[in-house]
């Protein structure tokens, strides 16, 4: 007999504020981000608060009038997690729980979790470590609480010290070891990838969930593990794919977020040794999100961060069959045409029309568009092989070349 399951999601609140740096509607989109990775993480947003600060409360985050009315809430809602859009200090941190009494976690801490969730290789797991004991370092502190160490008096003295000492030294050589292991790995990967021989390299780069890994699965026929939700794929998958007859290696990698903590840029960064390595960069992009500008700009940030921006790249438009613009009414002469109402033909009108022949429009889920793909990847791959291998020519001849294939 199948036993029931019992999916329960746990209670959470998002708070954000509002700065002159971020208005409304940057926070707005920020809380939306905030809402889907609670629910990858699996939790259920019960309210959001906001507020406007010009800068964020040095003791609490936000203000202490604000402060109250997210502890009634919390209070008579039995709201279990209070989750905070920016990074908290381990003060701010320590100072919320104990208004609000319940579990308070910051934007990186989420993310952490969800990276603890979905690491499935030895690998995976150690570079997620790595990156919440650094994270925890700081706020060991804050833990020790019950033993009262400020009010001092008899039998006071002492121990409190050296336990988080204790701590911070047992924390400090995990994360040696960790370093160590991680070494000792990328080492490993390298002789890995120098066995790969001389295939052109292509890698899938893009913010997290625009459809890499369905995208993988359609041109590779394989199973790379793929859902709607954020950060689904965290190990670093490759591929021979073979496009006609022209062979080549294809790698899923990590998808990144804006806000990225940068304890997971730093132990991330082997991983990104795959694109720093590749050849040739599929930039895929969700053009059915209405940010899609910003997913781009912050992905490119990252790709010049690791120093592979100057790479042969692709810019490959995914999700069209779920693009729909918004629509003006004839008779409306007061509402404003705004890129959100644009249509995938004036888009291409737009800045990626300068992009020229290295634009692709396409739907990985519902296969439209996949033999433009393939033509053009097949084109981008053959360029870098014949300049590798001039005497291989011949043997990859132009695409249209073949005709129709069977």
């Amino acid at each position: 007999m199948i036993e029931k399951t019992d999916l329960s999601y746990e209670k959470a609140v998002l708070i954000g504020i509002i700065t002159k740096d971020q208005n409304e509607d940057k926070l707005e989109e920020y809380l939306d981000e905030l809402e889907f990775l609670t629910y990858t993480a699996g939790g259920e947003v019960a309210k959001r608060f906001s507020q406007k600060m010009d800068f964020p409360n040095p003791k609490t985050f936000i203000g202490s009038g604000k402060m109250e009315e997210v502890r009634i809430y919390v209070s008579e809602n039995e709201i279990g997690t209070a989750i905070f859009d920016d990074e908290l200090s381990p003060a701010q941190q320590k100072n919320i729980e104990k208004i609000l009494k319940c579990k308070v976690l910051d934007r990186t801490n989420l993310i952490l979790d969800i990276f603890a969730q979905r690491a499935q290789t030895s690998y995976a797991r150690t570079q997620v470590e790595l990156a919440q004991y650094e994270y925890l370092l700081p706020r060991l502190a804050g833990m020790w609480t019950h033993l009262e160490r400020q009010r001092g008096g008899i039998g006071m003295r002492g121990p409190g010290e050296t336990e988080i000492e204790t701590d911070r030294r047992i924390v400090r050589d995990k994360i040696s070891l960790l370093k160590k292991k991680l070494a000792t790995i990328d080492k490993q990967m390298e002789v890995q990838r120098g066995n790969r021989g001389q295939l052109v390299r292509v890698a899938l780069v893009g913010y997290t969930n625009v459809g890499k890994s369905t995208l993988m699965n359609t041109i590779s026929k394989s199973e790379v593990f793929a859902e709607n939700k954020l950060f689904a794929t965290l190990d670093t998958t490759v591929r021979k794919v073979v496009i006609r007859n022209l062979p080549f290696l294809l790698t899923d990698t990590v998808g990144f977020i804006r806000k990225l903590p940068t304890q997971l840029v730093e132990s991330f960064k082997s991983t990104l040794d795959e694109v720093r390595e590749a050849d040739l960069l599929l930039h895929v992009v969700d053009i059915s999100h209405p940010n899609f500008e910003e997913h781009i700009d912050s992905v490119n940030q990252i790709l010049d961060e690791i120093k592979s921006s100057d790479k042969p790249s692709i810019m490959v438009f995914n999700k069209i069959d779920q693009y729909v613009p918004e629509e003006i009414a004839e008779d409306d002469l007061m509402t404003e045409k705004t890129t959100a109402h644009y249509t995938l033909t004036e888009w291409k009108q737009t800045w990626m029309n300068r992009l020229g022949d290295n634009v692709l429009f396409i739907s990985a889920l519902e296969k439209e568009n996949m033999e433009h793909f393939r033509k053009k990847v097949y084109e981008a791959v053959r360029k870098i092989h014949i300049t590798r291998f001039p005497y291989n020519n011949f043997l990859y001849p132009e695409y249209d070349k073949y005709g129709e294939e069977k």
